[in-house]
């Protein structure tokens, strides 16, 4: 299993226009891919075509203590969605994720945003 420490983050609906007028959930997500390539190619990690991942989601600030602890762990089942959430890993690590043909994804409420990845699962 590799864990990357990066916030998760999903991959936004573009237009044309974000090429010259950047919105700031694309330039979220832009920093997002780079910095988890950065943490990818430091780890010597490529992303294999079979593989489980789970999205650790932060807690927001504004619930108490007392949530938060009851919630850690837990499944999350808000926005962003599961599969945006894969669409922004996929192609930040790979060229091609049509080769992608066994994914097991999964998404929970944590301390801190994490990304784990167990890559021997078939």
């Amino acid at each position: 299993m590799i864990t990357f420490d990066i916030r998760p983050c999903p991959k936004p609906r573009q237009s044309r226009s974000d090429r010259w007028r950047v919105r700031p959930e694309v330039l979220r997500y832009r920093v997002f891919c780079d910095t988890l390539r950065l943490q990818a190619h430091q780890k010597k990690f490529q992303l294999p075509d079979s593989f489980a991942v789970e999205f650790i989601i932060p807690l927001p600030n504004s619930w108490s203590e007392k949530k938060k602890k009851l919630m850690i762990g837990k499944p999350h089942k808000t926005v962003p969605d599961l599969s945006n959430l894969l669409k922004s890993l996929e192609d930040a690590l790979r060229t091609e994720d049509k080769e992608i043909w066994d994914v097991h994804a999964s998404k929970r409420w944590g301390e801190r945003g994490e990304i784990k990845i167990i890559s021997d699962i078939s």
